[in-house]
C-alpha cells in the first residue's frame, strides 16, 4: 500500500481503535492495494479485546460498505484476516475459512477463499452494494455443520437465517441488502440446480423469488449466481447458463396473466408452467422441485 496510508486515521484511532483498524482495511479495497507487513503489524497493535460496540455500529457498516465497493473487495478481509480482526468485526465470516463445500474441479474448495472470489468477481461486474453484501453472508450458516457431513452442509439455510438477521441489526445494515441476502441464503443453490426437464419448478421459482413483481431485485439474485458460478476454477470466463435458461422461461410467461383463463392463484402458476414448458418443449411437473 502507498506509504501514505501505512498509519491509522487518527480521527477513527481516537473514536475506537477496531474501528481505525477497519478504516484502514476498507481501503485497501481501493486502489492502494494491501497494507505492508509493518501496517499489519501496527494494525495488529491496534486491536482491542472486544469487537465494535454498539454505539458504533452504524460507522463500522460505512466502512464495511466502503470496501465491498471498492476495485478489490478481497483485499479489506485478507487485511482484516492477517492482522486479526476478522474474528471480531466479523466473526460469522472469519469462521468460513477453513470449512470446505463441494466443488466440481477441484472436488472441494475452502468456502472462506471462494467468498473473497466471488466478491472480487462481483466487483468486476461493477455489482451492487445489495449483491455484494450478499455474497459475502449467504453461506455463514456452514461454518459449523457436522464434520461426519462435511463437504455437505444440510439445514444451513435454517442456522444462517438467524445469523444474517442478527448481523444486519447489529450493523444497521440497509433493507435491500438484508432482503438479497436472505434471498440468496434459500434460493442460491436452487438457482444452480434449476433444469429446463421440468417446467413447473421453473415457474414456481420465478414466482417465489419475485420475478414477476420485483425484477430488479431478482436480477440482483441473478447477477449474484453468476458472480458465484464464475468463482468456481474453469468458469471464469463463461457465461451463466442459469441465467439464459431462465431468460427464456420469463420471457414465455410474458402475458400470460394479462391473457387470462384460467382460475386464482394455482392457476395463473399452471399457465406459467404451460407456457414454460411449451418454450422448453419440456414436461410441466414432477413429484421433485427446482
Amino acid at each position: 500500500m502507498a506509504s501514505e496510508n501505512t498509519f491509522l486515521p487518527a480521527d477513527l484511532v481516537e473514536t475506537d481503535p477496531l474501528l481505525g483498524v477497519l478504516r484502514l482495511a476498507a481501503l485497501s479495497a481501493g486502489s492502494g492495494g494491501m497494507p505492508d507487513d509493518p501496517t499489519l503489524d501496527l494494525m495488529f497493535e491496534r486491536l482491542p479485546a472486544a469487537g465494535i460496540g454498539d454505539e458504533l455500529s452504524a460507522a463500522a457498516w460505512r466502512e464495511l460498505a466502503r470496501g465491498l465497493m471498492g476495485q478489490r473487495p478481497s483485499n479489506m478481509f485478507v487485511a482484516l484476516s492477517g492482522c486479526g480482526a476478522l474474528r471480531l468485526v466479523l466473526p460469522e465470516v472469519a469462521a468460513l475459512f477453513g470449512v470446505p463445500q463441494i466443488a466440481d474441479d477441484p472436488p472441494q474448495v475452502d468456502i472462506g477463499q471462494h467468498l473473497l472470489r466471488v466478491l472480487d468477481e462481483a466487483a468486476r461486474c461493477d455489482a451492487p452494494l445489495p449483491v455484494r453484501f450478499a455474497a459475502l453472508v449467504m453461506h455463514i450458516g456452514k461454518s459449523d455443520s457436522p464434520a461426519e457431513h462435511l463437504p455437505v452442509h444440510y439445514r444451513h439455510v435454517e442456522r444462517g437465517r438467524p445469523r444474517i438477521e442478527a448481523l444486519c441489526e447489529r450493523f444497521g445494515v440497509p433493507e435491500e441488502c438484508r432482503e438479497l441476502a436472505l434471498l440468496a441464503l434459500s434460493e442460491c443453490e436452487r438457482v444452480h440446480r434449476v433444469t429446463e426437464v421440468r417446467a413447473g419448478p421453473i415457474a414456481a421459482m420465478l414466482e417465489r423469488v419475485g420475478a414477476f413483481d420485483r425484477p430488479d431485485r431478482f436480477g440482483q439474485l441473478l447477477t449474484l449466481c453468476a458472480c458465484d458460478y464464475r468463482a468456481y476454477r474453469g468458469h471464469t470466463a463463461e457465461e451463466y447458463p442459469k441465467a439464459s435458461l431462465l431468460g427464456v422461461a420469463l420471457k414465455a410467461c410474458a402475458g400470460v396473466e394479462e391473457a387470462g383463463g384460467f382460475q386464482g392463484a394455482d392457476g395463473l402458476q399452471e399457465a406459467r408452467a404451460a407456457a414454460i414448458a411449451k418454450a422448453f418443449r419440456s414436461e410441466r411437473w414432477s413429484s421433485s422441485g427446482t
